[in-house]
């Protein structure tokens, strides 16, 4: 019955969510997510009525965000077309430097803000300067995918930091962006910005009107055979397995690995969502090679990974540790100032130089995504750029194929932990991400400054 009971348990906190999102216009004037609300209603019911209540009914919670994220990871490329390299690059190349300039300049912020002031007033460990980046850039799925990567590395408290980090990433970066938005409107950098008021009640609380719903997906094959859907969460378990296996392979190499590269922890600490990305993109392209592909469809792969992710934020937000939280609260306060401000910084100082045309528009997408999650860029975009006019959506879009697979819970994100937690690797990462950022803006410097994108 655990496993029931958990499950409507996060059930009736996600319904929960998106009424109190439809009734309270605050949450609509903030968007926030109903999974959001619903988690932080969780937080609370488990906190002050979670002794007079049955441990069953959130027992399979903390498990849940760490699965669900190689769920989310395995469908990114499951379905998707595959583009001309060369036309991408052509209109993603500066807003893939942005992108990676302000992630590497959150490494950069986080552990030196680390080092310099938290370290010697609140005795944080070193790796807590990592946060700013698994939490903003990451969110609440990358969080999750760590979580075996901390207690490998014996660092248990940084899961719930974590979320705590994505949480107040996610609110920010939805109230920092609607503030910056409205600065732009005000000095003319907009023009097509489509505000609260000019939602119908229906899109003010979340809701599609009658006729207007668009469609979830195409079914691939006959459900006399397999259920179109059913198929769908086939192909995206294989592409987890695949992933696995990766995994498996890396525990295997460890045990021939150089004595320094084990002390590390590297090898055996590297989580797996990541692989599982990489398992999805080698089973599209057998697809692909097979001429199979016609039975992967990627909007029901979207579908399959927003659901994913909604119980992943959900279950997340509910299970963190208020313990943990509120004994480096301080810190992590200062953590999300210095953060924010960076990110800030982003938009209002090197967006305007790195970008040609429609600079407010790509700079705000990915201020969201670096605050929260894709999605919360998407909407901040879609605020300021409603009918796609600008170049912005599809510059976001494809940077996402380059960005993605390394930072944000990507292949650096995961190498960082263990590396900032041996001994002088703190430094060394500090170093590295501070020369990030600079190869990234010599990058636009000498090859796209003199570009009209």
């Amino acid at each position: 019955m655990v496993i029931v009971m958990s499950f409507c348990g996060l059930c009736l906190l996600l319904a929960a969510g998106k009424i109190l999102r439809s009734l309270i216009p605050l949450f609509q004037k903030l968007y926030l997510p109903a999974s959001v609300i619903g988690g932080i209603v969780g937080l609370l019911l488990i906190n002050t009525a979670g002794p007079h209540l049955s441990q069953n009914w959130f027992a399979g919670w903390t498990a849940l965000p760490g699965f669900l994220i190689n769920v989310v990871f395995a469908s990114l490329f499951l379905g998707a077309p595959t583009p001309k390299l060369r036309g991408i690059w052509n209109i993603t190349a500066p807003q893939l430097c942005f992108g990676q300039i302000i992630a590497w300049g959150q490494y950069a912020v986080g552990l030196g803000l680390t080092g310099l002031v938290l370290m010697p007033l609140f005795g944080v460990p070193i790796q807590f300067g990592n946060l700013l980046e698994i939490g903003f850039e990451g969110g609440h799925g990358t969080v999750a995918g760590l979580t075996e990567s901390f207690e490998k590395l014996h660092w248990e408290a940084g899961k719930d930091l974590g979320f705590a980090m994505a949480t107040a990433g996610m609110i920010l970066g939805i109230v920092i962006g609607m503030c910056l938005i409205n600065w732009a409107a005000r000095h003319g950098h907009i023009t097509s910005i489509r505000s609260f008021a000019d939602q119908s009640k229906l899109e003010q609380c979340g809701v599609y009107p009658p006729g207007e719903q668009p469609s979830a997906g195409r079914q691939t094959v006959f459900s006399d055979s397999v259920d179109s859907l059913a198929l769908h969460i086939a192909l995206i378990g294989i592409a987890v397995l695949i992933g696995y296996g990766f995994k498996e392979l890396l525990l295997l190499l460890d045990t021939v690995a150089p004595e320094g590269v084990r002390e590390m922890h590297i090898l055996p600490s590297f989580p797996l969502f990541p692989l599982c990305m990489i398992g999805g993109l080698l089973l599209q392209t057998l697809l692909r090679i097979t001429k199979l592909h016609i039975i992967a469809d990627h909007a029901q792969m979207q579908r399959l990974a927003g659901a994913a992710l909604d119980f992943l934020v959900l279950s997340a937000v509910a299970s963190i540790r208020i313990d943990f939280v509120a004994a480096y609260w301080l810190p992590l306060l200062l953590l999300i100032v210095f953060g924010a401000l960076w990110n800030v910084f982003g938009v209002l100082y090197l967006a305007p130089r790195l970008f040609k045309v429609a600079w407010f528009e790509r700079a705000i997408a990915e201020f969201g995504q670096a605050s929260g999650v894709t999605a919360t860029g998407l909407l901040l975009l879609r605020t300021v750029d409603p009918d796609n006019k600008t170049c912005a959506a599809s510059a976001f879009g494809y940077k996402q194929l380059f960005h993605e697979p390394f930072m944000g819970g990507g292949i650096i994100t995961s190498l960082a932990l263990p590396v900032v937690m041996a001994r002088g690797g703190g430094l060394l990462f500090w170093i590295i991400s501070v020369a990030g950022v600079i190869f990234w803006f010599l990058l636009w410097f000498f090859l796209l400054r003199g570009r009209t994108e």
